[in-house]
């Protein structure tokens, strides 16, 4: 009998692992890795990554509507200009002007157009003290004198979208102030007498607003800002004779206010 051939070696030859061989070695570690992606990738869809504050500029029609506030206001700063003194023959600047830092008072009626704006009218009232002194024709002089304000404005606002509770907004309004000077007490060499006879009248005012609200309650708003307003210049003082006019140069406030919105509906 012939000898049956012998069988033909496996690709590799002897010696080297086969296919088989290979695959057997590598499935763990591909197995595992796969197990591995599958398990990172369950516990990432638990995971909140980031979490940022809810922003609401939605409209809603529950948002429109009639509202009511009131402000109480401080100006941490009042200017006044360069008030002049006129005299016959000679006009010149104060050489000092000192205004109070008066509280204000305001109220007014609104109405929302939803959530993003919303107008209202407001009446507005402060007061204060001037003192001033100048160089007069016949000699130094100085003013003491107080005055009011109260004015008429309306008012425009933009509200930016609610932020972790806190609505900001800006604004701007535009108005009148009927500004009311007393009687001036006026002392030194240049002085024309011991009283000056206080001037009034109404003032063209515009307004510039800026700060944040927050609910309360359901029904009642926090109001929390900055306003810059500025009353046009006029007539400050007289002399009855003639001798000694004083004109103010407008008042120019920076208060800060807080207040309370309350709706009608």
């Amino acid at each position: 009998m012939v000898p049956a051939a012998p069988l033909a070696q496996p690709p590799g030859g002897p010696g080297l692992p086969g296919i088989e061989a290979m695959f057997r070695r590598i499935a763990p570690f591909v197995l595992a890795a796969a197990a591995a992606l599958a398990a990172t990738g369950a516990v990432a869809g638990d995971i909140e990554i980031f979490d940022a504050p809810e922003i609401d500029v939605s409209k809603s029609a529950s948002a429109e509507g009639w509202y009511v506030r009131g402000d109480l206001g401080y100006a941490g700063w009042t200017k006044g200009g360069r008030p002049a003194v006129s005299q016959p023959g000679t006009s010149q600047d104060f050489d000092e002007a000192r205004f109070s830092r008066p509280l204000s008072f305001s109220a007014g009626l609104g109405y929302q157009f939803g959530d993003l704006m919303r107008a209202d009218l407001t009446a507005d009232y402060s007061g204060g003290d001037f003192s001033g002194k100048a160089a007069c024709a016949g000699g130094p002089c100085a003013f003491t004198a107080d005055y009011s304000a109260t004015g008429l404005m309306a008012n425009g606002y933009v509200d930016l979208g609610t932020l972790v509770g806190f609505t900001p907004y800006l604004g701007a309004g535009l108005g009148a102030t009927y500004l009311d000077w007393r009687d001036a007490a006026c002392s030194g060499a240049g002085c024309p007498g011991a009283t000056l006879e206080g001037q009034d009248g109404l003032r063209f005012t515009y307004a510039l607003m800026a700060g944040a609200s927050v609910d309360l309650t359901s029904r009642v708003k926090l109001d929390i800002g900055y306003r810059y307003s500025a009353i046009a210049g006029g007539a400050a003082f007289r002399a009855g004779s003639g001798a000694m006019d004083v004109r103010d140069d407008g008042l120019r406030k920076h208060a800060f206010r807080i207040g309370l919105r309350v709706p009608l509906w």
